[in-house]
């Protein structure tokens, strides 16, 4: 798929690679008209419903999840819905963003202070979600993730620590990067550089898109990013 400059086309495969990443994750494969959706209480972090397109009406997404149990969030793909009626309110907005295929990686990529790899095997997932959660992890990420189409890049200390990364995958024609972090903030320009590194090696013809807001926002466009359009995350309340 050649996206060029085409916005919309590329909002609609960020958005399809960020369904398709939440569907792997939650295990639950609901693709549906313009709603990819769980009728169960998705893991938390995860959103019960994510918008495809920027035609999904309120009553297409809350008619296939459960707004009763306490939890359920929806992300609004194109910041088209309002969900206040129904009982929720805006989580938080974000930005989606994208970089063209074929960009060369930042500077930083090899040359910075931590070691590079992916992650390979289910102890080393387990290591890389505590840290990635602040040593809080509840089996989040299951070892059916480690594919051809998913990457977890990790960045290790001098000691073998883990202590920044992030996460690639495809789908929807894109390279999606999602759950970058850096224990310490002064690493976050290194994982982006080392991520897209990655992403180019593996991945040389496709685009890279994601999202993020505030100061992760402004670090996403120091690696050459450019924004896309707004996004929401809404959370029932009532």
């Amino acid at each position: 798929m050649t996206f060029a400059n085409d916005t919309s086309a590329l909002l609609l495969a960020a958005a399809r690679n960020n369904a398709e990443w939440c569907a792997d994750v939650c295990r639950r494969h609901a693709f549906s008209g313009s709603v990819w959706s769980s009728p169960r209480r998705t893991p938390p972090l995860y959103p019960d419903a994510v918008t495809l397109t920027p035609e999904a009406s309120a009553a297409e997404v809350l008619g296939r999840i459960d707004t009763v149990s306490p939890g359920c969030s929806v992300k609004d793909s194109f910041a088209a819905l309002d969900l206040t009626p129904a009982g929720f309110r805006v989580l938080f907005e974000a930005q989606w963003i994208h970089r063209p295929a074929g960009a060369a990686a930042p500077a930083g990529a090899t040359d910075g202070r931590l070691e590079w790899s992916e992650v390979e095997s289910t102890g080393e997932l387990s290591a890389w979600e505590a840290a990635w959660d602040g040593e809080e992890s509840t089996g989040l990420f299951h070892p059916g993730l480690l594919t051809e189409g998913i990457v977890f890049l990790a960045g290790r200390d001098a000691e073998g620590v883990i202590v920044a990364g992030a996460v690639a995958s495809t789908g929807g024609g894109v390279v999606g990067v999602s759950n970058l972090f850096a224990v310490d903030d002064a690493d976050t320009d290194e994982a982006w550089a080392a991520v897209l590194a990655a992403v180019g090696a593996r991945w040389p013809g496709l685009p890279v898109v994601g999202y993020e807001a505030g100061d992760d926002l402004a670090a996403a466009v120091r690696a050459g990013f450019g924004p896309l359009g707004p996004l929401r995350v809404w959370l029932h309340t009532a």
